[in-house]
């Protein structure tokens, strides 16, 4: 193999398969050209940690151990030991890490990839950094303190000397790593917080970037699964005569779920699939309907819950409040809607598996598989391709362990492809929720209570078991931390878990608590004559990081400056995932009910960052998702089963309904925040307040219906 080899989407798995360990794996990360590279790795280099890795050729190779579905952690990520490292970047690249514990957790959520990492990647950095010098001063003879790292060289001052890192790795491999590195002070931070292009847009734009979707083995078949139409349903009966039939298709097998067909083609396995005739056992929940559950929310919802948060006197102020406000908030199930389907690439043999697969949690991937097969976790191989979306969904490992049923099955390695209809039919949604909202009113005006129970399934239960308590409920986040100053507060919640599988869902319960928050709060502002803006403010503290997204964005939106006619403003703020974010939505509506949403401003205070363009993008996207779920997603459920089944009856926004977008970062001191997640909570208010503040009329459940906002 010649040392640098550009390979084809066709060629590069193969390469890798064939090749093993030998080789690093990454793109440079400033380059436009031989975005792919594999070279053999140097038999002598410095490999201070399981981050980093220098050759005597002076190439820098940073492992990524968290997965990037559009978020930018393969430039994040290796920003942060760039900078520390004082490295060049055009000699640096990446590679994606292979599950392994040595990693810590490599679950990408919960906005945690640069939070959780800020700490562990500057220290790999600057110890590294650290030898470097250090073999520099014993390479010259010299005091230690005359040189500096800069550029992937280290620089005697006196002297003007310049030893590159490649020239230094061989001494500085010998040396003892530094426990405690030293850090550099944010002021002369010269690569983080400023703007880097994205690492992953040229290879998506130009095809060699490889997602789950695109690995091809040697011997690989791809198969379908046809799974139960009902939640929980099985297979009674099948008869594959007409699926073998079909041109192609090799095998057809039972698996844990469904029905698996496998064949030389992703067409064929299709059509093979389509002609397989199946009785189905439909279980207990096969007259479930999205009715029945509202009505048990509405039931439960009567019963007081497990105590979230309660301060003061919430029940006894209610009661006695010279004006109380109540209201009722729901919304519906909601699909992740990833634009890559499903998939995953398993090949097991007889004492070990090795699995390609657009995961967010590679190791629970492989302790899973592990535990299927009854082998150690050593012996499962995941390598972690692009991800086309993940929102949450992809943190199941459901996929991947279907992927090694069907590949044990049929004795070969396999691509398990889901089409749209499955994606969206045997999601893990987010969880529908109910919501009873009381305010009380003091003589003067001023809220003096506030009671917020939460009527939910709970993730954490329906995927681990066992029951939520105080303290641990994750059905609460986003109410349980309101940050107004309310002397009597209440949140409590009622767990009523549904045969409707439920799981993570980009920004998970904060997409749904918030609204109620800060709608709630719009409410009380016109019960009492007060501006939307002006009640928030009073209600948090000065100098409050919250206070501060919310006075940036009303001061950047223009607040209380006059709007076109039939124009309305809305405000919502919200601290989620270690950052505050505050958005300001114009909207106006038509007669016959749209929304249309012009303009959002957003503020954010996320701490440290590292790559302002990326926080603009995350933003962005961010309001996107919130608005295609605000203005129209909503999965709903008939005898069991799930009623849409692609974009054509599960919308999205689209580009003409694309308002436009202003992101205001604060620049900040504290620790960094979470960037993915935090930008959907407070758009959806935001458009529901200024959607009031057009019309007069009051959104309390989701997606927004033109019936309900249709002008006489």
């Amino acid at each position: 193999m010649s040392a640098t080899f550009t390979p084809t989407r066709r060629d590069f798995i193969k390469v890798v398969s064939v090749a093993g360990g030998g080789l690093a794996l990454g793109i440079y990360l400033f380059s436009k050209e031989d975005l792919l590279l594999t070279e053999p790795l140097p038999a002598t280099g410095f490999s201070p940690n399981a981050w980093l890795k220098i050759d005597t050729a002076g190439s820098v190779t940073i492992t990524v151990a968290k997965s990037e579905m559009g978020q930018g952690v393969r430039t994040s990520l290796p920003m942060i030991v760039a900078e520390e490292l004082e490295a060049d970047w055009e000699k640096i690249r990446i590679e994606p890490a292979l599950a392994d514990p040595k990693y810590g957790n490599m679950t990408t959520g919960g906005s945690t990839s640069v939070r959780g990492s800020w700490a562990t990647l500057r220290k790999a950095g600057a110890s590294a950094r650290e030898m470097l010098l250090t073999a520099a001063a014993q390479t010259w003879g010299v005091d230690r303190g005359t040189c500096h790292a800069e550029k992937g060289a280290v620089v005697h001052a006196p002297s003007g000397r310049r030893l590159t890192y490649g020239q230094l790795a061989e001494a500085a491999a010998k040396l003892p790593v530094p426990a405690d590195p030293p850090l550099k002070d944010p002021r002369d931070f010269h690569v983080l917080g400023k703007r880097a292009r994205r690492l992953d847009t040229p290879e998506k734009v130009d095809g060699s970037g490889i997602f789950g979707i695109d690995v091809k083995l040697p011997g690989m078949l791809v198969a379908t699964v046809a799974r139960s139409p009902v939640f929980g349903g099985k297979v009674k009966s099948f008869d594959a005569a007409k699926a073998m039939a079909i041109k192609g298709v090799r095998h057809v097998v039972e698996v844990p779920g469904g029905v698996a067909v496998a064949a030389d083609s992703t067409w064929a396995a299709i059509k093979g699939r389509e002609a397989l005739s199946i009785a189905w056992d439909e279980g207990a929940v096969a007259e479930l309907d999205s009715a029945a559950i509202r009505r048990r929310f509405e039931e439960e919802s009567k019963k007081a819950g497990i105590l979230a948060r309660s301060e003061g006197d919430a029940a006894g102020t209610l009661a006695g409040a010279a004006k109380k406000l109540e209201a009722v908030y729901e919304f519906p199930f909601l699909a992740h809607a990833t634009m890559e389907p499903m998939n995953c690439v398993a090949d097991v043999r007889k004492d070990s598996a090795e699995i390609w697969a657009p995961t967010q949690s590679p190791q629970w991937a492989q302790g899973d598989v592990a535990k299927l097969l009854g082998i150690p976790k050593e012996k499962i191989t995941v390598h972690t391709t692009l991800l086309g979306g993940g929102f949450g969904r992809r943190a199941m490992p459901d996929f991947v362990v279907e992927a090694v049923h069907v590949s044990k099955a049929v004795g070969a390695p396999v691509k398990v492809v889901w089409t749209r209809e499955d994606d969206m039919q045997h999601d893990y949604y987010r969880p529908a929720s109910f919501h009873r909202v009381s305010a009380g009113l003091d003589d003067g005006g001023r809220l003096i209570a506030w009671s917020h129970r939460i009527v939910a399934p709970s993730v954490i239960a329906q995927v681990f078991g066992g029951q939520p308590k105080p303290g641990e409920i994750d059905a609460v986040d986003g109410a349980d931390e309101l940050p107004y100053g309310i002397p009597n507060l209440l949140v409590d919640y009622v767990m009523v878990n549904t045969a409707v599988p439920v799981g993570w869902w980009r920004s998970v319960y904060n997409s749904q608590n918030p609204y109620v928050n800060e709608c709630f709060l719009d409410e009380v502002a016109a019960a009492t004559g007060k501006d939307p803006y002006e009640l928030r403010r009073g209600l948090l503290k000065e100098g409050s990081r919250v206070r501060g997204v919310l006075e940036l964005a009303a001061t950047k939106a223009g607040w209380g400056k006059p709007l076109p006619a039939g124009h309305g403003r809305g405000i919502a703020a919200h601290f989620s995932f270690g950052s505050y974010i505050a958005q300001v939505a114009e909207v106006s509506v038509a007669k016959d009910g749209a929304v249309r949403v012009h303009r959002v401003v957003c503020a954010v205070d996320c701490g440290m960052f590292v790559n302002p363009d990326t926080i603009e993008a995350q933003m962005e996207s961010g309001i996107v998702y919130g608005l295609s779920a605000a203005l129209k997603g909503a999965i709903t459920i008939d005898k069991g089963r799930v009623q849409q089944s692609n974009f054509h009856d599960y919308d999205m926004l689209r580009l003409d309904e694309m308002p436009a977008i202003e992101v205001h970062i604060v620049p900040s001191k504290e620790a960094p925040g979470g960037i993915g997640e935090p930008g959907t909570p407070p758009i959806a208010p935001a458009v529901a307040n200024a959607v009031f503040a057009a019309t007069g009329k009051r959104i309390r459940r989701l997606p927004m219906q033109a019936e309900d906002l249709k002008l006489a």
